[in-house]
């Protein structure tokens, strides 16, 4: 669900950092310790949905920081009948860290960053760039995707983290994952689009992928690996689904040339 990254507008103002609470400071730097159950787990299914990672205080403030920003930068006013496919599965706000030095103080999260060390087995990684997804009331589907589609990086030492900022029912389009999926060559070379869906739909249940759906919980994250196959299905609430995103890759990670 990732775009190639575009030059950032010059009309974009960066907002100084409010300050943050101390509670919530020790929390996004504190260690969180995975079991060998779920790094195992993740190496198997090519993701780990983890609970409890953040308090609700921690998930209360994430919502109000980054939402705030999201209603800054947002430039899509179209309604949602009058957009494509993409356009309909959610508001896309990228790179936010380099607009706000509150949201900064959150994407570069020790904590998240040390779990994607721990989930990828390397030294270290470095950030690629967050994002903020948020599916509207009566927003679409997200098709069936490979994130590491839009990264011109030569490894498959990449995961994304994805933060619901709030309890995340079914009605609302959580994410869905493929187990196993990042096995799979076929759908690579497609973008999220009705094609990636139908196509990857019959490949995936044609290769007996299981198909995982479940709800979200407060403090509740997932990761998952950059060519592992996911979706999300509509948001039928009358709600935002509010979701903060982050893609981390190995440290010594280099571009294709």
């Amino acid at each position: 669900m990732l775009m190639p990254l575009k030059k950032l507008s010059l009309n974009f103002v960066k907002k100084k950092m409010e300050t943050i609470p101390k509670s919530i400071t020790q929390l996004l730097n504190e260690p969180f310790g995975l079991s060998k159950d779920q790094i195992e787990f993740f190496k198997k299914d090519g993701f780990v949905k983890l609970k409890n990672v953040f308090t609700t205080e921690v998930v209360e403030y994430l919502n109000k920081t980054i939402s705030s920003e999201v209603k800054r930068l947002n430039t899509q006013h179209l309604p949602i009948e009058q957009r494509d496919t993409y356009g309909k599965a959610f508001l896309q706000i990228m790179n936010i860290w380099t607009q706000s030095e509150s949201v900064k103080e959150i994407v570069f999260s020790k904590r998240l960053a040390q779990i994607a060390t721990d989930l990828l087995e390397v030294d270290g990684v470095r950030l690629y760039h967050d994002q903020a997804l948020y599916k509207e009331p009566g927003g679409g589907i997200t098709p069936w995707h490979a994130d590491q589609y839009y990264w011109p990086l030569t490894s498959d030492k990449t995961v994304t983290v994805w933060i619901p900022l709030q309890k995340t029912p079914l009605e609302m389009g959580p994410l869905e994952f493929s187990s196993e999926s990042y096995k799979l060559p076929t759908g690579r070379d497609k973008e999220i689009s009705d094609e990636s869906q139908q196509l990857l739909a019959d490949a995936l249940k044609k290769e007996g992928y299981k198909h995982v759906i479940e709800a979200f919980d407060i403090g509740e994250v997932s990761y998952h690996l950059g060519w592992l196959f996911h979706r999300a299905g509509a948001n039928k609430s009358d709600k935002m689904r509010s979701v903060m995103t982050i893609i981390y890759m190995d440290k010594d990670m280099t571009l294709k040339k």
